[in-house]
């Protein structure tokens, strides 16, 4: 009798659960100091595939022409078919058999493990218990053992279930389970990629090491040319702060310097000198926008040219693949974030941590031994604070984490007492400043003067603002929605530029270093033409632009700080720059950006003192707070283990764990005409080839997000065609993409309920 397959291609069964078995519990020694968790994963590695025995699956992934993807299971038709049920029932069987009750109860761990590592985590109550309880289950199990597997298959060896040193306890006991699934999705997907492309594997591997970046960081820092200014001195010292604080221990910091004052560059330079330090393992820099992502990884790129090509992992991509239409190349593309410095989003750091998907999952065990830079830290948001807050207190009491919060708005994350208990914030333990006089760097740093509205009842129509803006030479103007930049720019003068997440990645790079460009010209003397810009809110973060005069839309107080970093942020004016606050004719969307701008009028209400002074902000975020529900959807209840069954809602909890309001997004890759060559070969070999990573990482620059539902409708209407499950192509580029607005396909893009910018 031929030996089983895993996979098509002659890929043998027992070989790839071995292999997977020894992977996963390498890249589980990471998760303690002591290995029990890599024993857990060995286990969940050695079994995963175990009902891939059963005659039925065999017939099947021999079959000419099903190619890479016979052993996706939801592709696999009949019931005869199925084979993730098999390996957690025998956990169940054997642990039970070898250690009682106990064992069979310890044995859930691997069950949610093996179960669900094709279509992901489930909830243990009326999901993953009924379906390990339904006869079919009970059938695969047994069509399994009578193809008699190997006995060291089926042999648990030494291996002893214990759940008395989970990290973190009860508390921690959902991350846990969550980063061995990482673990054993990982290595499974390594070894399954290692044998459809051989050479894959040795692609991946020509990152640079910690240390090299270290090094190369330093020399480039400094040959960089500096000019003698007072904004410059202090910069140097906040670096020199940084550097000299990274000695200290591992666990939570915080860097609270004002707008301009160069965080970017002294928060990795902390980074990359902690982690040598304390043995570290890689970089997150995880920012708040996808608009902005590109600029900050663009950064990096010339920080560490002398590397190579190949320096980070910039990861914001909207387009991974629905579990029900995964292919293998679309599964074996997605991100697992081995590279020393990744890039990323709120969103695709923290919902990781809270999915159930295998694709998002994967990265995780990535994150243990890791610095994390919260970029912004302020944006995280508060209707999942509190889940948030929590996960990010497991990892660094836990796995190995640093956390440095950067922003020159710190959120007040300490613990609260309101007079209703139920909003208290469980906070950060002993986050540590790495600036020593906070206040005297906010006010050396000092350079605007900020107009609040003399009425904050009294909205100014567009018409107004427009004329106002009209009557500047060089001036930003900033709203809180797409909608709002749209209408506002078409009031504007010819030549007025434009800014919003509407526009590709590139377009937007494009626009942005166009206005520096002509921003340093009119310092010069060698721009005569005014300089207008509307923008959205994408620019308040990470976007290095220096004008004399901001304009800025009501909205939290923090965005008001962050707008006036874009003014005279290198301290060149004679006076100090100037930041307009008005009123629009529309108040923000309803929800977090309402309640911020509420917030902040209650704030500056009445104040005579200078607005963006650094006492009022904590004022202003335990008001901002307490107007909102900490964990609105309820995710820490769904991850809460019961003790007596170790039954967690984990596919309840990802699914209610989205920081984008809208339901899904999906990502269209539009014809931005200066890159229309370069877009339509990456997707000649889309369709040809199938998604890869370098692929995927290509196309990321030239997409932009909406919500779902809108790229079904434009689908239906023909505008968009499907390049694969989660990426859409744009069809006619001349009338739904302006090289000015970006997509303009439909009025609903442009206001849509978490996708303001």
């Amino acid at each position: 009798m031929a030996e089983p397959w895993a996979h098509s291609g002659g890929h043998l069964l027992e070989d790839h659960l071995q292999a997977v078995a020894g992977a996963a519990a390498e890249l589980a020694e990471t998760l303690d100091g002591d290995g029990r968790s890599a024993r857990w994963a060995a286990i969940a590695g050695q079994w995963h595939d175990l009902g891939k025995y059963r005659p039925g699956f065999q017939r099947y992934v021999r079959q000419a022409g099903e190619g890479e993807n016979a052993h996706i299971e939801h592709r696999v038709a009949g019931r005869e078919k199925t084979h993730s049920a098999a390996g957690a029932l025998w956990a169940m069987q054997q642990l039970e058999q070898q250690h009682g009750a106990p064992g069979k109860l310890a044995a859930r761990v691997l069950a949610y493990l093996i179960a669900g590592h094709h279509a992901g985590l489930a909830d243990w109550e009326g999901d993953l218990a009924v379906r390990l309880g339904n006869a079919d289950s009970a059938q695969e199990l047994q069509d399994a053992l009578d193809a008699q597997p190997p006995q060291a298959i089926l042999d648990a060896g030494d291996f002893v279930p214990d759940l008395k040193a989970i990290p973190g306890g009860k508390e921690g006991f959902a991350l846990w389970v969550r980063m061995l699934f990482s673990c054993l999705v990982d290595a499974d997907f390594l070894d399954t990629e290692a044998h459809f492309d051989a050479g894959r594997p040795a692609r991946r591997s020509g990152f640079p090491t910690l240390t090299q970046m270290h090094q190369a960081f330093d020399a480039w820092m400094a040959a960089l040319p500096v000019r003698a200014t007072p904004v410059n001195a202090l910069r140097a010292d906040i670096l020199r702060q940084c550097c000299a604080r990274a000695a200290l221990a591992p666990g939570f910091f915080s860097l609270t310097v004002p707008t301009g004052g160069g965080k970017t560059l002294s928060s990795l330079a902390f980074a990359l000198e902690h982690a040598q330090q304390h043995g570290q393992r890689r970089v997150i820099y995880a920012i708040p926008y996808t608009s902005i992502i590109e600029q900050t990884a663009d950064v990096f790129r010339g920080v560490f040219a002398a590397l190579g090509d190949e320096v980070l992992v910039e990861h914001h991509s909207q387009a991974e693949s629905d579990p029900q239409q995964e292919t293998a190349r679309s599964r074996l593309a997605c991100e697992n974030w081995d590279a020393p410095l990744i890039v990323t989003t709120n969103v695709q750091l923290f919902e990781s941590l809270f999915a159930a998907k295998t694709s998002r999952c994967r990265k995780l065990h990535r994150i243990a031994g890791s610095v994390i830079i919260l970029d912004e830290a302020q944006q995280l948001p508060p209707a999942f604070l509190q889940p948030i807050l929590d996960v990010i207190n497991l990892l660094v009491a836990h796995y190995g984490v640093t956390v440095l919060l950067c922003t020159a708005t710190q959120p007040a994350l300490a613990s609260t007492a309101y007079f209703d208990t139920s909003k208290n914030l469980r906070d950060l333990k002993n986050v540590r400043e790495i600036i020593a006089d906070p206040d005297a760097l906010f006010a050396a740093l000092n350079r605007v003067r900020v107009q609040l509205p003399p009425d904050w009842n009294a909205p100014t129509p567009w018409e107004d603002v427009a004329a106002q803006l009209t009557a500047e030479d060089c001036v930003l103007a900033i709203v809180s929605t797409r909608k709002a930049a749209r209408t506002l720019h078409g009031l504007m003068p010819p030549g007025t530029l434009h800014l919003s997440a509407l526009m590709c990645g590139a377009h937007r790079q494009a626009v942005i270093a166009q206005i520096k460009q002509r921003l340093r010209a009119k310092r010069e003397g060698r721009d005569q033409q005014p300089l207008r810009v509307v923008s959205t809110q994408l620019v308040e973060a990470g976007v290095d632009m220096d004008f004399p005069v901001v304009y800025r839309a009501l909205a939290g107080l923090d965005s008001i700080a962050q707008a006036a970093g874009r003014c005279n942020r290198e301290g060149l004016l004679e006076d100090k720059g100037r930041v307009v606050v008005f009123v629009p004719p529309e108040p923000p969307p309803k929800g977090a950006l309402l309640k911020a701008a509420q917030a902040c009028v209650s704030t500056l209400q009445g104040q005579a003192e200078d607005p963006l002074a650094r006492p009022l902000f904590e004022r202003y975020f335990r008001e901002f707070y307490y107007t909102q529900a900490l964990d609105a959807h309820a995710i820490v209840d769904k991850l809460k283990v019961n003790p007596a069954t170790l039954a967690v809602q984990f596919r309840s909890a990802a699914e209610a764990f989205r920081l984008i309001d809208d339901q899904d997004s999906a990502s269209v890759v539009v014809r931005y005409a200066a890159q229309h060559d370069e877009i339509e070969k990456l997707l000649g070999i889309l369709a040809t080839e199938g998604p890869q990573r370098w692929l995927m990482r290509k196309l990321q620059r030239y997409t932009v997000s909406i919500p779902q539902r809108e790229a079904n409708a434009m689908l239906a209407r023909g505008d968009v065609t499907l390049a694969m499950p989660g990426l859409y192509a744009l069809q006619n580029t001349d009338n739904l993409y302006s090289n000015i607005l970006g997509l303009v396909a439909d009025d609903r893009l442009y206001n849509p309920s978490g996708f303001a910018l």
